[in-house]
């Protein structure tokens, strides 16, 4: 794991098999698809930013990287994906082999181009849509943490805010004399020009009778923009005075009937809005829903409260009536955002389901972040926030208008991305006909992007058959370039080039070369995704049959042993984990969607797919780490024999966080043993997983929910649903102090021992 780690550290990127299979039936045996995740603007400390443009090949349009063939003397280098020779221009006379521009040096496969002059003038634009229909206490959350997230504003930043309810409120904050706001009814999809003619867009300046209105440039005056759309520092104060009198929307809600909530039309307005003022900005709407949206375009459920609102069985027997016209209308608002180049961010805050599994595809595409919690006053809401915009220990580095392109040597296709970014479907001989996730394109837009945003890749091996051994032998490489075009979170464009190279093995022997690149880490979120994406695309699509068939094609492929005997069945160090992994995907929250809601299932898939490796390898297989006296802090394996009543358990399932103490320790404390000046040790020991809890959630986004429970308390089911059950409530002898799971799932050993028997068959 180490060394892949290793190339993580150096490129950002992590690939399922750092050998390549090299042609396309080695590939399909191969199970796990030729991948890679791929974080585009990871910060590196030493990473060269050159203060010039790069050098593209005039042939496939590659970037000039250490593994292009270079010839000083004649001033030509050789591009490695399309073989086309490029003359240097004058600028580069004086390179030779003791003189190398800074993209030829062979440690630097990655590196960044500040493009000159290219500062963007518009600042960042902030669009806050806040949902009035909630309950007093609620809005005064909000309230507060609203607030507070608007004096973190940078200066300069521009500031818009919409309101909803039953209705749209517009807030025009350039006029601060007395509050003044355009009203929208809910329940009608407004057009962008029925928007600006309403709100008096073109009353100083008329309407261009053709052509496109977009901001300042086109057919808008900057005063009737800056009406809406104020800088940070000169509307804070109207701004809070706003806020400050926000009441509770006043229409009366019928005893039997939900509140009625627009976010559709809010959000519309919003996008439209921003459309026509700064469109190709990096502009976000800042969404934050406290309940369903049960009004206009984009509903979810009726107002009568006799209608649940749609559950997992209501989607799979297709009886959930808005479910398909919600998800259509948000289709379309994303490509509304995407054409815009603008991010949509929502923070669903609400016991009840809000509509995040609709949301879904218009935050994903636009890469906007999201964060799930049970009230505005909860502290994962809360710090979420504020981490948008403050940074103290571990910085978003949120980033605007990225776009990412790739090449590939010509044996390889790309079948799609995975993750937050949308096609721009740039067809190409890149394209593979198969399309997963993203696809058909060799270039996507991501309007949004941070420092940590990965997205998944999967290509496709095209190559039929295998030439000649010696031509394998002087040629058996594959060339990845990745470039991603971005506005720097500073407002300069920068463009970020990454280039690989992979070695290719085919035909007989080749099996032992491909364990040894197998990164098995990598390969278990890859199928995570996958599986993900399957079923949500996929009708009838049977999960568990999918990963258990593609595992046992793995382990009968790359496993030692004799035919028809499990007893001697073994696998390389570098696939021994991947079954667990497997195991662990299995009785996950992404593939077992029993007990959670359509938006809790949709909010942590839309994580998972934004997550780097190491991040979402915890969201399938938590990590435990083990306190007692007995022995420093030490992992241990996820089990429910790793319960004693003598430790403290430390459980990281990436969206909660549980401090577990067993029941002697728990007695302990109830005693008060820590206050004692005696019992010193009984209090660091209670200390130690707390501190490490803390730094665990100060460096992640969304912030995690923090469970404190006991051995035999209710909260210590976060615990156990993650647990193998090793003893269940039928299995004999338990060890003394420790615990059983009430279930019928199978335990580890089981699925291990039914996995050999099925693959030496």
């Amino acid at each position: 794991m180490a060394e892949f780690m290793e190339l993580e550290g150096q490129d950002g990127v992590r690939m399922a098999w750092n050998v390549v299979p090299g042609t396309k039936e080695e590939a399909s045996h191969c199970v796990v698809p030729v991948s890679a995740i791929y974080t585009p603007i990871k910060p590196f400390p030493n990473m060269p930013v050159l203060p010039y443009a790069p050098l593209r090949c005039r042939n496939c349009r590659s970037v000039l990287n250490p593994f292009s063939i270079v010839d000083f003397a004649a001033k030509i280098w050789i591009c490695p994906f399309c073989f086309q020779r490029n003359h240097f221009p004058p600028h580069y006379a004086s390179i030779s082999d003791e003189n190398l521009p800074a993209e030829l040096f062979p440690q630097y496969t990655t590196i960044e181009y500040q493009s000159t002059g290219e500062a963007s003038s518009v600042p960042p634009v902030f669009m806050f849509v806040v949902d009035t229909n909630i309950i007093e206490e609620e809005m005064a959350f909000l309230k507060s943490a609203l607030s507070q997230a608007i004096g973190f504003l940078p200066d300069n930043s521009l500031v818009g805010l919409i309101t909803f309810g039953t209705l749209v409120h517009v807030h025009e904050l350039g006029f601060s004399t007395v509050p003044k706001t355009y009203v929208f009814k809910g329940s009608k999809d407004i057009s962008k020009d029925q928007l600006l003619e309403q709100m008096n867009f073109f009353l100083i300046k008329p309407k261009p009778p053709t052509g496109v209105v977009a901001g300042a440039r086109d057919g808008l005056s900057s005063e009737s923009i800056a009406r809406f759309l104020l800088p940070a520092s000169d509307c804070e104060f109207t701004l809070n005075s706003i806020l400050e009198e926000l009441q509770k929307d006043p229409w009366p809600i019928p005893a039997d009937q939900r509140a009625s909530r627009c976010t559709g039309t809010a959000l519309s307005v919003a996008a439209s809005l921003l459309g026509a003022c700064v469109p190709g900005s990096g502009a976000r709407i800042l969404a934050f829903v406290g309940g369903p949206s049960t009004e206009g375009p984009g509903a979810i459920v009726s107002k009568n409260l006799s209608e649940p609102i749609r559950s997992h069985k209501d989607l799979d027997k297709d009886s959930a009536p808005n479910y398909h016209k919600a998800v259509k209308f948000y289709e379309g608002l994303a490509k509304q955002l995407v054409h815009q180049g603008h991010v949509l961010d929502l923070f669903a805050c609400a016991l009840d389901q809000v509509g995040v599994a609709e949301l879904k595809v218009a935050v994903e595409r636009t890469g906007g972040l999201v964060v799930l919690a049970e009230s505005f006053g909860h502290s994962v809401f809360k710090d979420s926030l504020r981490r948008v915009f403050r940074s103290e220990d571990k910085e978003l580095g949120l980033s605007s208008n990225g776009i990412f392109e790739i090449n590939c040597s010509k044996d390889i296709k790309v079948q799609g991305i995975l993750g937050p970014c949308a096609s721009i479907e740039k067809k190409g001989p890149l394209c593979s006909d198969t399309i997963v996730g993203q696809g058909g394109t060799s270039a996507w837009k991501m309007c949004g992007l941070d420092q940590a945003t990965s997205i998944c890749l999967i290509f496709e091996i095209v190559k039929k058959e295998i030439p000649d051994a010696t031509l394998q032998s002087s040629n058996n490489q594959f060339y990845f370039q990745f470039l991603t075009y971005y506005q720097h979170s500073t407002g300069e464009m920068r463009l970020r080039v990454t280039s690989l190279s992979r070695r290719w093995v085919a035909g007989p022997g080749s099996i032992q070369d491909l364990i040894a690149g197998f990164d098995q880490e990598a390969a278990a979120v890859v199928m995570a995704r996958l599986v993900s994406f399957k079923m949500e695309t996929e009708a009838e699509f049977d999960p568990i049959r999918w990963l258990d068939k593609a595992l046992i094609h793995m382990c009968s492929r790359f496993g030692d042993y004799q035919k028809d005997s499990p007893s001697t069945f073994s696998l390389s160090p570098r696939l021994s984990i991947f079954p667990q992994f497997m195991f662990h995907l299995r009785r996950s929250q992404f593939v077992q969607v029993f007990n959670n809601s359509p938006d809790e299932t949709a909010y942590f898939r839309m994580i998972l797919n934004r997550e780097n490796v190491a991040n979402s390898v915890v969201m399938i297989q938590p990590s435990l780490i083990s306190y007692s006296f007995q022995s420093a802090p030490e992992p241990v394996l996820l089990d429910v024999a790793a319960i004693a009543a003598d430790r403290i358990l430390l459980l990281d399932s990436y969206f909660t966080i549980v401090i577990f103490h067993g029941s002697t320790i728990a007695q302990w404390r109830k005693a008060g043993y820590h206050n004692q000046p005696e019992h010193q040790a009984f209090a660091q020991l209670l200390q130690a997983p707390k501190d490490d809890a803390e730094a665990i959630i100060k460096e992640r986004f969304p912030v995690p929910r923090l469970v404190n429970c006991d051995q035999h308390g209710s909260q210590a089911r976060f615990l156990l649903a993650k647990l193998n059950p090793s003893a269940t409530y039928n299995s004999d002898g338990h060890n003394p102090g420790g615990d059983i799971i009430f279930t019928d799932d199978v335990s580890f050993e089981v699925f291990l021992d039914h996995l050999q028997r099925l693959a030496v068959q």
